[in-house]
């Protein structure tokens, strides 16, 4: 996962909001789902992703990566905090959590659709989700919730 990938193509995206507020991404692997600190608002994604096992050398693809957002608009500066989910390797006993690894596109599709609930979250916007889609990966085994942190965090959904 390339921060600066993430960041570039939220700044990208955000460039569409009001020019006089400043938005900002910051990964926080601290924030959890449903837990919402007042005056922030939450939105959670499935996207797609790769994961390489840093024990064995195992890659692998999921269709089902969560990724949390909180978000707020304050006194013209915007922040969005970002929480990727993590997924372990099945092969590797005492694994460790990999993160995602997630393609341009998917990445681009991702901010889109963060900028999409920002303008209705923040901006109070009236907005029909635009369509977009996420590029699926080849996967050749089934999901398994005991190896996915959105999983354990009871967040993961087919969406």
């Amino acid at each position: 996962m390339d921060k600066e990938e993430w960041k570039s193509s939220f700044n990208k995206k955000t460039r569409i909001l009001n020019q006089a507020h400043t938005w900002r991404l910051k990964f926080d692997n601290n924030i959890l789902p449903n837990n919402i600190n007042t005056g922030w608002s939450q939105y959670m994604r499935t996207t797609r992703a790769r994961f390489k096992c840093t024990k064995c050398g195992r890659g692998w693809p999921s269709n089902r990566v969560m990724v949390i957002f909180h978000m707020r608009l304050m006194n013209g500066e915007g922040t969005v905090k970002v929480r990727p989910c993590y997924q372990r390797c099945k092969r590797c006993t005492s694994a460790p959590m990999e993160k995602p690894s997630v393609g341009s596109h998917n990445l681009d599709v991702l901010m889109e659709k963060l900028v999409e609930k920002i303008r209705i979250k923040c901006y109070h916007e009236n907005l029909s989700s635009g369509n977009k889609q996420f590029i699926s990966h080849e996967v050749k085994s089934p999901h398994e919730p005991t190896h996915c942190e959105g999983c354990m965090l009871g967040i993961c959904t087919t969406e």
